[in-house]
């Protein structure tokens, strides 16, 4: 693996430490007056999630992780395993619902998302900004009960549930923000 210092960090970056592999999330480079310059980082971890916050020497080396991205297609779930397919090779592979984690409540029929992987383990799912599904449960609106901004829960056929406008029937499309999680307009 590639040896970086610290002057080579970039947001997004993928290192390898020794208690994990860390994607950096935010870096700073300090020098103060007195003593040696130094940079700050806030670092996640690919395997956990956990964000740390973590200060190196300025110049200090370390393995920089290479990490591989496949454009892939769900085709379908199967038990707990959802199945993709390589859009290149047409090659199938299991993917577990927990490595999937939230985004798995963003992933519908034929949807396209890009894994991450690091050598052969897949370390992350990234989905477009948003996703289009459809709403298999929610309440219907009562007619006069138009208060601005008022919101309801809607089931999606994932089973990701969101809070939508009164105005959203079962049925319907909708454009949800991957990101957070949140309805952004009908489709």
């Amino acid at each position: 693996m590639p040896q970086i210092s610290t002057a080579d960090f970039k947001t997004g970056m993928t290192i390898d430490l020794d208690d994990g592999l860390f994607t950096l999330s935010d870096f700073q480079h300090v020098k103060p007056g007195k003593g040696g310059a130094f940079v700050r980082t806030t670092l996640k971890n690919v395997r956990t999630g956990a964000v740390v916050d973590r200060t190196f020497r300025a110049g200090e080396k370390m393995e920089r992780a290479i990490v591989d991205r496949k454009e892939m297609q769900l085709l379908y779930r199967d038990g707990t395993d959802f199945v993709f397919m390589d859009s290149d090779t047409y090659d199938q592979m299991n993917v577990p619902e927990d490595t999937l984690g939230d985004m798995a409540g963003f992933l519908g029929e034929s949807a396209t998302a890009d894994i991450v992987f690091y050598g052969d383990e897949i370390i992350g799912v990234e989905l477009p900004a948003s996703v289009v599904l459809a709403v298999a449960d929610t309440e219907p609106g009562i007619q006069g009960d138009r208060v601005s901004g008022a919101k309801k829960p809607a089931t999606l056929v994932t089973g990701h549930v969101l809070q939508v406008p009164l105005f959203i029937e079962k049925g319907e499309d909708v454009k949800v923000d991957t990101r957070s999680g949140e309805f952004i307009s009908r489709a």
